[in-house]
C-alpha cells in the first residue's frame, strides 16, 4: 500500500554563471538523495590525499525544522575512492549560502572532478528541537555505560 507524504518545498536560486547545470534531481521514484552537481570552471583535479570545496552553485532555502545532509556518492566511493570528509555535512534551515561540497581523494589516483558532474547527494531530514534537563541520574538500560563494541560481542568498557 503507497502512503502519502508531505512535499515539502524548498526554494533555490542559481548562481551567476550556473545556468548551464542542472537542479538537484532525483534519479529514481524512490531515491532518498538528490543529486548534487560540480559547479566548477573546465576540470579540477583532486589528487590523492587532497581536499578541495567544490561549489555546486546553488543556494537553497530549507524551512524551519529541516535540515540538509550532503552525503556520498556510492559509486563514487566504490569506483574510484572519492568521498566527503563530513558526511553527512549539514545545511542549516538558516543558511543561505552557496552549497559547497567538500571531497576527499581517499585513492592513489588522481580524480577529475568536470563541471556538472555527479558529485554529492543532498538528503532532506526532519530536525527535532530538545531541551535538556540536568538530573543526577539516568535511566538504566542493559547496556548502560558499555561503550565502543559492546554491543559486537567483544566488551569494551567505555573510560569516559
Amino acid at each position: 500500500m503507497k502512503k502519502s507524504r508531505e512535499e515539502v518545498i524548498i526554494k533555490i536560486q542559481k548562481e551567476k554563471g550556473c545556468e548551464d547545470l542542472p537542479l538537484p534531481a532525483y534519479q529514481t521514484p524512490g531515491a532518498s538523495g538528490l543529486d548534487l552537481y560540480a559547479a566548477v570552471d573546465g576540470k579540477i583535479v583532486l589528487n590523492p590525499g587532497e581536499i578541495k570545496l567544490i561549489s555546486t552553485g546553488i543556494r537553497v532555502s530549507i524551512p524551519y525544522g529541516y535540515e540538509g545532509q550532503v552525503r556520498s556518492r556510492s559509486g563514487l566511493a566504490l569506483k574510484h575512492g572519492i568521498g566527503l570528509l563530513n558526511s553527512p555535512g549539514t545545511i542549516d534551515s538558516d543558511y543561505r549560502g552557496v552549497i559547497g561540497v567538500i571531497l576527499f581523494n581517499f585513492s592513489k589516483d588522481p580524480f577529475l572532478v568536470n563541471r556538472g558532474d555527479r558529485i554529492a547527494q543532498l538528503v532532506i531530514s526532519r530536525v527535532e528541537k530538545v531541551s535538556f534537563l540536568v538530573s543526577e541520574e539516568l535511566d538504566r538500560t542493559e547496556r548502560n555505560n558499555n561503550g565502543f563494541g559492546s554491543t559486537g560481542g567483544k566488551i569494551f568498557k567505555n573510560n569516559l
